[in-house]
């Protein structure tokens, strides 16, 4: 399966406040947020990582923590992610923009959210994270006919969304 997520700012403790996330600790978000996606991604799987990974974190110990997210990881590098802080063997690929279609349906993938993408107005989809949104973000959304999703864990109950996910959500099948 395909998978999505973004912003997991793994090893910041402000995010908690700043974003009202429901952790007592920075231990506890790090080890909730890595078991929500390993409940869902098996090492078979293809994830695209939207950005955000980790926050304020020395290299070895980011790359301690990315190292146990089971999936194929493709990044996409966010303004908290700098490409020498991670070790490259973690992931299959790291870029600011990736273009794919799957299922017939075109995706633009990148870590911040744009108003036009590739074929926005022939039924493509913009996937991205950055704005730590809620769901009504995504619901607002598809409300205006706009095919563009925040991915992150906030607008997501801290678990990474799959392709199948949205393309239900917008009601493609």
């Amino acid at each position: 399966m395909i998978y999505f997520t973004s912003d997991l700012h793994l090893g910041y403790q402000k995010v908690i406040k700043n974003r009202n996330r429901s952790f007592d600790s920075v231990e506890e978000m790090n080890e909730t947020l890595i078991a929500n996606y390993n409940s869902r991604i098996t090492p078979k799987d293809t994830v695209y990582l939207l950005g955000d990974l980790t926050q304020k974190l020395e290299p070895k110990e980011a790359n301690s923590l990315l190292a146990r997210l089971n999936g194929k990881k493709t990044l996409l590098i966010g303004n908290h992610d700098k490409y020498k802080k991670y070790d490259a063997k973690i992931f299959k690929e790291m870029c600011d923009y990736k273009y794919l279609t799957d299922k017939e349906v075109p995706i633009a993938l990148m870590h911040y959210p744009i108003l036009a993408w590739n074929r926005y107005q022939h039924g493509s989809m913009m996937l991205h994270g950055h704005i730590h949104s809620t769901g009504e973000y995504n619901e607002a959304n598809r409300e205006k006919g706009i095919r563009r999703y925040d991915v992150g864990i906030d607008a997501n109950h801290f678990f990474p969304v799959s392709l199948d996910e949205i393309l239900e959500f917008f009601g493609i099948n």
